[in-house]
């Protein structure tokens, strides 16, 4: 066989490798590897865990239950209780901060109590300062710096290990998500019965505000995806999501995971629902991906999403 035919099969090779390397970790309680970058905190709550983009066992919820009581792969919390951390991870997008955190704040003015988590992943433009300005005028704002680039799966991640909230909802940081929608997947999530275990509410961009070939190769993406998962999720790639802070904390870590979460939540017993949102152009900064640089990494990690599902047990769980 030629090097370049054999190319394809090494790659999907060392990707499970790879994966299952990270799981072993996760289960044996040593670091996980979020990337190689340390992080820096301010505002109301804690200090990142860790130095370097690394995250333990502990902190990533895989301590055995306080209370003894045999547990289910996927954890739901018994219903919504009005608290909620918004997760929001950002670079190089100091013209949307101060107008999205408004937004966010605003729409979310009428729960019990909420936090927006900025996570700000190496900006090296005017990010971090402007973050700064705006928790003068967002009292409910924490920003967290990744001191460089370690990629968004790694800042949602910081985001959620350093939430203070059960129930995690994370948006993008170019306003093209509106904050106005939160409030109806949460009102959703509050009519969800506890034997529903629903996991997660994933946005759904029915009417995309983007260029035509965005759209188009979206739309190819999405159905490979779903076709190959069979994850019933319409539009993955939106990054409005509503879930479980415990449920996310129990799947498998490695990077751009974030796309794949619906089919990762599934994996381990969760119940996804997408739900139709709005969706708006970007008026400010510029998009940091193209179609080639996510398509190609969308390919392998797809094969390898694909062997985690096909090598998932779910045991049901019960007293004895």
């Amino acid at each position: 066989m030629e090097p370049a035919a054999l190319a394809a099969p090494v790659g999907i090779v060392l990707f499970r490798l790879k994966i299952a390397m990270r799981l072993w970790v996760q289960d044996t309680g040593l670091i996980v590897q979020a990337a190689g970058s340390s992080l820096s905190s301010s505002g109301a709550g804690e200090q990142a865990p860790g130095q370097g983009c690394t995250h333990s066992a502990q902190d990533a919820g895989y301590a055995p239950a306080a209370s003894g009581r045999p547990q289910a792969f996927a954890c739901a919390p018994a219903g919504f209780d009005g608290c909620l951390s918004v997760v929001v991870p950002v670079r190089n997008e100091a013209e949307n901060i101060e107008p999205l955190a408004r937004e966010i704040a605003a729409a979310l003015s009428r729960l019990h109590a909420f936090e927006i988590v900025y996570v700000d992943d190496g900006s090296d433009d005017e990010t971090a300062a402007v973050l700064e300005r705006t928790r003068a005028l967002v009292p409910q704002l924490r920003c967290i710096r990744h001191a460089r680039s370690c990629g968004q799966t790694a800042a949602i991640m910081t985001g959620v290990l350093n939430a203070h909230h059960p129930w995690i909802a994370t948006l993008d940081g170019d306003g093209q998500n509106d904050p106005a929608d939160i409030p109806r997947l949460l009102d959703r999530l509050s009519a969800a019965r506890p034997e529903d275990n629903l996991c997660m509410l994933a946005g759904w961009r029915a009417a995309r505000k983007d260029t035509w070939l965005r759209r188009v190769s979206s739309r190819i993406a999405n159905g490979v995806r779903s076709r190959v998962l069979r994850d019933g999720t319409p539009d993955t790639g939106c990054g409005l999501k509503v879930f479980a802070r415990e449920t996310f904390l129990r799947l498998p870590y490695f990077d751009h995971m974030h796309r794949f979460l619906p089919a990762l939540v599934q994996r381990h017993g969760g119940r996804v629902e997408s739900v139709v949102v709005s969706h708006r152009p970007r008026t400010r900064g510029r998009s940091k991906y193209g179609v080639h640089n996510r398509l190609w990494v969308g390919i392998v990690d797809l094969f390898g999403v694909a062997w985690l599902i096909r090598r998932g047990r779910l045991p049901e769980v019960i007293d004895g």
